[in-house]
C-alpha cells in the first residue's frame, strides 16, 4: 500500500534565487520543481585528477587530510611503469574516491577506429574493475579529445559520463553527461608557460577569482575542478598553492563533497522522479534520497517513498 505522508520541510533556510533546472520543459507547469543537491544543499563540488602518476599518493593525502573527495582517472596498462603508481596499491590508496577509465594506453581517441576505442575503454574498465572490485562507469577523455564517433562509440560500454577538458568557467550543471565539461584546470593556466611570473600572477588570480564566485554565488552551483599530481611533481610551492585551494574550500556546510559519478547517479535519480499534474503528489522510483524546492519550501522524498505534498 502506497505510503502518503506530509513532506518535512528541510531546517535550512535558502532565500529567493533563480536555479538550473533538471527537468523537461514538458513537465513545467506553474510552480517549478528545482533541484538541491543531497542533505538540501546548493552546491557540489567535483575534484578530478588524471594518469595515475606516483604523485596521486601525495594528492590523495592532501583531500584526506581536508576530507575531500576525488575522482581519479586511470590508464590501467602505464601502471606499474616508470613514474606510474603500482596496481597492488590502487584499491588501498583511492578507498573512499572514485577510481575512473582514462584509456588503457592514453591515445588521441579522435584518430582511432571504432573498433580501437572500444579496446581502449573496455580494457582499461577490465582492468580497473579488477584492482578496485566495483563496477567503474566513468572515464575522462585522454587529452580530452572526442568528437561524434568517438561519443557515439562508448554509449554502449557501460560509460555513463565522459569528461572533457574544455573549461566552461561557470558552475553550470551539464546537459549532456557523455560530454561533460569542467568548470576550470586547478590554478587555470598558471604555471603553463615556463619561468613566466606575470602570467603565473594573472591565471592565479583568475582561478581564485573563480573559485570566489562559486563560494559566494546564492544560486544552485557545481565547481568541477580538474588537473593532474604530476603538474605539482616535486614543486613544493605548487603543493603549497594545491593545499591553500583545499583550505579554501573544505569544510562548507553548503557545499556537497562527491565523486563524478555519485553526482551522475543523483542527477539521474532526480530527472526520474515521478509526479502529478497538480504537484501534490510525487513518487521517487530510485533508492536515491532526493531534494529540492517547490515554491519557497525545499523538500525530501526518501527512494522509493511516493508522498503527497498538503501544502504549497
Amino acid at each position: 500500500m502506497k505510503r502518503v505522508i506530509t513532506f518535512v520541510l528541510i531546517f535550512i533556510t535558502i532565500s529567493n534565487y533563480s536555479v538550473a533546472q533538471i527537468i523537461d520543459e514538458s513537465k513545467q507547469s506553474g510552480v517549478p520543481i528545482e533541484m538541491l543537491f543531497p542533505q538540501g544543499r546548493k552546491k557540489a563540488l567535483i575534484l578530478s585528477y588524471d594518469d595515475g602518476r606516483i604523485y596521486d599518493s601525495e594528492l590523495v593525502k592532501f583531500m584526506n587530510k581536508y576530507k575531500l573527495i576525488g575522482t581519479f582517472h586511470l590508464n590501467s596498462n602505464k601502471l606499474d611503469t616508470e613514474d606510474y603508481l603500482k596496481k597492488v596499491e590502487i584499491k588501498e590508496l583511492f578507498l573512499g574516491h572514485e577510481v575512473s577509465v582514462h584509456s588503457y594506453n592514453h591515445p588521441n581517441f579522435t584518430t582511432l577506429s571504432k573498433i580501437d576505442i572500444v579496446y581502449e575503454v573496455v580494457k582499461d574498465r577490465e582492468e580497473l574493475e579488477r584492482l578496485v572490485g566495483y563496477p567503474i562507469r566513468g572515464m575522462a577523455y585522454p587529452f580530452g579529445n572526442n568528437n561524434d564517433k568517438v561519443i557515439e562509440t562508448i554509449k554502449d560500454l557501460g560509460i555513463e559520463y565522459a569528461r572533457t577538458v574544455d573549461d566552461t568557467y561557470n558552475f553550470k550543471i551539464p546537459e549532456n553527461f557523455l560530454k561533460w565539461h569542467p568548470t576550470i584546470h586547478q590554478f587555470a593556466k598558471a604555471y603553463w608557460i615556463p619561468n613566466d611570473t606575470e602570467n603565473d600572477k594573472k591565471e592565479l588570480a583568475h582561478f581564485y577569482k573563480t573559485i570566489n564566485e562559486f563560494l559566494e554565488t546564492k544560486e544552485v552551483a557545481l565547481l568541477d575542478v580538474w588537473g593532474h599530481s604530476w603538474e605539482m611533481g616535486n614543486d613544493q610551492n605548487k603543493w603549497n598553492e594545491l593545499e591553500k585551494f583545499f583550505k579554501l574550500i573544505a569544510n562548507n556546510d553548503a557545499i556537497h563533497y562527491t565523486t563524478q559519478i555519485a553526482l551522475t547517479d543523483y542527477i539521474l535519480a532526480f530527472k526520474n522522479l515521478k509526479y502529478s499534474v497538480d504537484k501534490k503528489i510525487f513518487y521517487n522510483p530510485s533508492s536515491i534520497t532526493l531534494f529540492f524546492k517547490l515554491g519557497d519550501k525545499n523538500y525530501i522524498i526518501l527512494g522509493g517513498e511516493t508522498v503527497t505534498i498538503t501544502a504549497k
